[in-house]
């Protein structure tokens, strides 16, 4: 057969998309802070101006040099360019059911709402700060955590001052909110 009809798969499939779009339910709205929308929409701009553009180059100039069984850059290149449409359908997703929350807008508040940094204190009086923020902005090591993790879920809707209970593997742990502000 010739190699013209056959299919050129690393075994990838086009369809392995997170179903669960990051945990959140297919009809429920993507809540991003503007920086965390920004930063999705310069990396969905950068693959399909420049990226891909390059890529599609190499790959026309790889086909055109004959033998594309044994071409590797060929054959690294059509799977690159699988993983850039793969990565630009993802991000073409996020940012559609997108809903940007500037939290810097919200009146003065001591509430825990969607965009609060958050520091809280537990019984042995170690104090931690959080951001809440969308899913697809969580960076642990500067102390942002998904609107949907288990303790923005005990922090949200209260108040400075007040003891909230979280969940955790060794048990049930008691946080009192010690400072909230809205950046």
């Amino acid at each position: 057969m010739s190699k013209a009809f056959t299919k050129e798969s690393d075994g990838d499939d086009e369809d392995d998309l997170p179903e669960d779009m990051g945990g959140l339910p297919a009809t429920a709205k993507n809540y991003m802070t503007p920086e965390g929308f920004e930063r999705l929409r310069e990396e969905l701009n950068r693959l399909l101006r420049k990226e891909r553009p390059e890529v599609v180059k190499v790959v026309t100039w790889a086909a055109g040099n004959g033998d594309r069984s044994e071409n590797g850059d060929y054959i690294y290149g059509k799977k690159r360019l699988r993983e850039i449409d793969r990565r630009v359908r993802y991000l073409s997703k996020r940012l559609a059911n997108a809903e940007v929350v500037d939290p810097a807008r919200r009146a003065k508040t001591d509430q825990v709402f969607f965009g609060a940094t958050v520091t809280t204190a537990n019984a042995r009086d170690e104090e931690r700060t959080v951001r809440i923020v969308g899913v697809d902005e969580v960076d642990l090591a500067k102390g942002h955590v998904s609107w949907i993790s288990p303790i923005a879920k005990a922090l949200m809707r209260a108040h400075e001052g007040d003891v909230v209970r979280l969940r955790t593997p060794v048990g049930v742990e008691e946080l009192e909110i010690v400072k909230v502000t809205y950046v």
